[in-house]
């Protein structure tokens, strides 16, 4: 048996509500399963379109074995292409992020335009094609402030990301905002293990005092199920949609992304020690700037989100090993809020920063103990990691579905 087929043996054979075989959480060659069926062909949110407001502003990452580089080119469009150079392959931007009226590949001088077209390559002969030497383009796609790429030579199909999205996070006007900071740190431990232990907050109330103080334990806000028979919830939501703001929860028949907007804890109206609003400037004039609670917005395997009425939280998974994985969060806020006069760092930052760091040791302890040969998959919890079992199911049925050759790929609904 090939090592795909046994994949799927062992996908189609595992119990149900249960943790993964260790191998899931370890081995190299299921890793780069990972990168070939999920990362390198779905839609992967990498960044906001504020952090390139003008032309020639540029960001880079790295996605599995891909250098990227997200540009905007001279008409205003966001561009992703591969950072790679068409000569011999250098990579052509080598800083996180920058500005340049052209990219030029350092080794060479290789110069392109900001829309990856080659404009420069000097004594390459009177037969050379500039045409045909340009960076490759990578599929890219806007919505809402947020940038998607997809690394797939024909990608899936962006619009029902965007038809499920643009209402509910319209209204907060992401694409006015400034990243006030951001923070990246590396968890040692696989991917799956970063995202089951976002998705649930069964173990909030020992881990994270700082964020129990103003976001909910109840499952009915953390996962996927029991939302609409809570009547916190359903009140919030019925509040929220009479003022004008979508609310109620939605997910896609994949599994793979959902929305809505829950309330936080008694008065709180942001992620603040106080519970106070950080920010003195709203995001956004056209939200109502009192009790909205957090807008959560997912989407597997790269983000999960926090949109209030006084900033945004967002956050980006991106696997680096087997068993390393960066989880970078930056923190958004009107573009002309002020430091030191509408907000300051510590205030904005300090929950999600202690959350963040919290989460790491316990993905890296979940992930020591993972590799004991004594370990075996365990049952979750039903009232509460309802979240992390349709996170599992979303990645053993698409990974079944690509392994079997299925064209679009669902999940049951936990």
């Amino acid at each position: 048996m090939d090592f795909r087929s046994e994949v799927l043996r062992r996908l189609t054979n595992r119990r149900v509500d249960h943790s993964l075989e260790q191998a899931f959480y370890t081995d190299p060659d299921l890793y780069k399963l990972d990168l070939e069926e999920i990362w390198y062909k779905d839609w992967l949110f990498v960044g906001h379109d504020c952090e390139i407001p003008r032309a020639g502003n540029y960001f880079t990452l790295q996605v599995g074995d891909y250098p990227v580089v997200i540009t905007r080119d001279r008409q205003g469009v966001v561009r992703a292409l591969h950072n790679s150079c068409r000569h011999r392959g250098s990579r052509v931007c080598s800083s996180a992020k920058g500005a340049s009226a052209k990219l030029v590949c350092p080794y060479h001088q290789w110069t392109y335009e900001l829309d990856g077209s080659l404009i420069f390559a000097r004594q390459m002969g009177e037969d050379f094609d500039k045409a045909a030497h340009g960076l490759k383009p990578i599929a890219c796609e806007t919505v809402a402030g947020y940038i998607f790429l997809s690394l797939a030579d024909h990608p899936m199909s962006f619009e029902p990301v965007r038809e499920m999205v643009t209402r509910y996070l319209a209204p907060h006007r992401l694409e006015n905002t400034k990243v006030a900071f951001e923070s990246t740190i590396v968890e040692k431990g696989n991917w799956k293990l970063v995202w089951e232990n976002n998705r649930e907050c069964y173990h909030c109330a020992a881990n994270h005092p700082e964020l129990c103080r103003t976001y909910p334990e109840a499952p009915s806000a953390t996962g996927v199920q029991g939302a609409k028979d809570d009547p916190v919830i359903a009140e919030h939501w019925a509040r929220c949609e009479a003022g004008g703001l979508p609310s109620e929860f939605r997910i896609h028949e994949s599994g793979q992304y959902r929305i809505a907007r829950m309330p936080l804890v008694e008065d709180a109206e942001s992620y603040t020690m106080s519970g106070k609003r950080a920010v003195r400037r709203p995001l956004s004039d056209a939200v109502p700037q009192s009790q909205i609670g957090t807008l959560l917005f997912f989407h597997y395997p790269t983000t999960w989100n926090h949109v209030l009425a006084d900033h945004a939280i967002t956050f980006r998974v991106l696997p680096l090993g087997p068993e390393l994985t960066q989880v970078t969060t930056k923190w958004l806020v009107h573009k002309d809020a002020v430091e030191g006069v509408d907000y300051t760092l510590d205030e904005l930052t300090h929950v999600w920063t202690e959350t963040n760091d919290q989460d790491r040791q316990i993905v890296e302890e979940n992930a020591f103990g993972i590799r004991s040969p004594a370990y075996q998959p365990g049952p979750y919890s039903p009232e509460h990691e309802g979240g992390v079992m349709q996170f599992v199911e979303w990645y053993t049925t698409f990974l079944q579905n690509r392994l079997q050759g299925v064209a679009k790929p669902l999940t049951r609904v936990a």
